[in-house]
């Protein structure tokens, strides 16, 4: 009988995992942890730019709480057994923003002092937030609680 002749290094590819399975939840981990982490010096300074996102909306308590529920966000992200829960509770922090901007804020938010208009970048980043978190839940969904009891696994 011939024996099939197994090539080793393409036993060994087909069995490692991808690098794109890790790489791209961790770019996103640590991109929407960067876009959380550099907000909060706005949320806690209450910077004119916070003011007027938050002046109608509760003022400076709410803008804080918000900040202190996003630095939660972006440490939980950054902690591998973690961030599958930070990602879930970053996509619903961010999921009030982006409804607050299509609903009353608008898409670029005006200083009523200078005049001038952001052009849109914190929506733009409230989106790669959101898109971020989503890519983070579509690789580490089983890792939130309760899901594999949820499934029956």
């Amino acid at each position: 009988m011939l024996q099939e002749q197994v090539n080793p290094v393409a036993q060994a590819t087909a069995s490692a995992p991808r690098a794109w399975t890790w790489l791209v939840p961790w770019a996103a981990h640590l991109i929407v942890a960067g876009i959380l982490a550099q907000t909060l010096f706005f949320k806690f300074t209450y910077a004119p730019e916070t003011r007027v996102i938050f002046g109608p909306r509760g003022g400076r308590p709410a803008a804080t709480a918000v900040g202190i529920v996003e630095l939660i966000c972006a440490i939980l992200l950054l902690v591998p057994r973690t961030a599958a829960i930070g990602a879930a509770l970053s996509l619903l922090v961010i999921s009030g923003a982006l409804y607050t901007h299509l609903t009353s804020l608008g898409l670029q938010l005006v200083d009523p002092v200078t005049g001038e208009s952001d052009g849109g970048l914190l929506f733009g980043l409230a989106v790669g937030v959101a898109v971020g978190s989503i890519v983070v839940l579509a690789f580490r969904w089983r890792e939130l609680p309760y899901v594999s009891r949820w499934l029956g696994a």
